[in-house]
């Protein structure tokens, strides 16, 4: 009964995409060692958390923070510290704030020399299409409450001609899809490839949502548009020094990349469905360190929102996201021990049987002992908060 419980779904590669040949309908509750909220729930909106297990054994974690997202001036970047050997989160504290501009989507990593970056989105004049990526620098992060910044500065790209040959290269890889357009009306891919040759579009509006990859050398930082409605990695070679655009991930709705690499070099990203109905998370693969990608394809997975992922110490992978398209009451792990060959059927974070809770944007980290670290949206109708779990990847299977 248990090993049927735990049973391995096979997929099938059909060209970059996974199809599964079977799901089974119900799988226990993920064991946690620790599963708590950060702070109590609250009426303002909370969201898109990132954590980072810090060298000292410090964990920190930040979301944003507001009556609402972009319309709203109020939002605000908020964190949290939970010190080595203690129980209890700290009472939250401010990250960052854009006076009078709504910040979102940060993102907390350390890069190769272990100096401690904050990266998100400043949304200007109130539409996610001119947003403006920001970026803070502490190598002095170890005392109580927000880390001592010593850097600001802005990132910003500037896509070449190759951007737009890119974009009707890989459209052309695309299947055709005329969902939701009249015979009377442009089609998506035209009107696509008519915004990729202007720079004022290329240039703006690439957002965060998930932690970077970081290898020994470079450094992939996953953006998106809203504009766009698909992908771009921002890739420094320096540390985060500087930063430079990788050609587009093209495709129908593939928004908020996760990478995780393979011991062949090979990285995939697993994204968001923004595209067509219905909404299956997709998939693209990279061949040279991140600078192209095949055109973004459907896998079988559901999807409603971000998709999280994480190469584990003993060579396994985990996945999180929404296993459902019609909410976010399901908060699903699925596990590979073959590099995304075979995952195995979804075992669940949340199981809300009502129907009436939101779980969504996970964000997960391995911590040098083995242990692994998700913080995660909850929103209910009484309130909503960053939930934080800590799991033991020896007793999930």
């Amino acid at each position: 009964m248990l090993k049927n419980l735990f049973k391995k779904v096979t997929f099938l590669w059909i060209g970059m995409v996974l199809a599964p040949v079977c799901l089974l309908a119900q799988s226990p509750l993920v064991p946690s060692l620790v599963n708590e909220s950060i702070f109590p729930l609250l009426a303002k909106h909370t969201h898109a958390s990132s954590i980072v297990a810090l060298p000292n054994g410090d964990l920190l974690t930040v979301w944003f923070e507001g009556s609402g997202e972009r319309k709203s001036d109020d939002v605000l970047l908020m964190g949290s510290r939970k010190k080595q050997g203690q129980e209890k989160w700290s009472k939250p504290f401010e990250m960052a704030d854009t006076p009078g501009i709504p910040d979102c989507n940060p993102v907390l990593f350390l890069n190769q020399k272990e100096e401690l970056f904050l990266v998100w989105i400043a949304v200007n004049a109130n539409e996610w299409e001119n947003s403006i990526l920001r970026l803070r620098r502490s190598k002095s992060f170890d005392t109580d409450g927000a880390p001592v910044w010593h850097w600001q500065d802005n990132i910003f790209l500037k896509p070449g001609d190759e951007f737009a040959q890119e974009v009707v290269r890989k459209f052309k890889d695309l299947p055709p899809s005329h969902l939701g357009w009249s015979s009377y009306a442009p089609e998506y891919g035209k009107l696509i490839i008519e915004a990729s040759q202007d720079s004022k579009k290329t240039s703006m509006g690439w957002m965060t949502r998930i932690k970077p990859l970081v290898t020994e050398d470079r450094i992939l930082l996953p953006l998106y548009s809203d504009g766009f409605n698909f992908s771009l990695m921002a890739i420094s070679d320096d540390q985060g020094e500087s930063w430079k655009p990788g050609l587009p991930l093209v495709g129908k709705g593939p928004i908020q990349p996760a990478l995780i690499q393979k011991e062949n070099g090979d990285i995939v990203a697993m994204l968001r469905d923004a595209g067509d109905a219905p909404t299956m998370i997709q998939q693209s693969i990279s061949k040279d360190g991140g600078e192209t990608w095949t055109a973004a394809k459907k896998t079988a997975f559901p999807n409603t929102a971000s998709v999280e992922l994480l190469k584990l110490k003993d060579g396994r992978w985990w996945m999180v996201g929404n296993d459902i398209q019609d909410g976010r009451y399901q908060l699903a792990l699925w596990i590979s021990s073959d590099e995304g060959n075979a995952w195995s059927a979804p075992q669940y974070l949340e199981l809300d049987s009502t129907r009436q809770g939101k779980f969504s944007y996970p964000a997960l980290i391995q911590d040098r002992n083995g242990l692994v670290h998700l913080t995660y949206s909850k929103h209910l109708e009484e309130g909503k908060t960053i939930q934080y779990r800590l799991l033991d990847p020896n007793q999930i299977h």
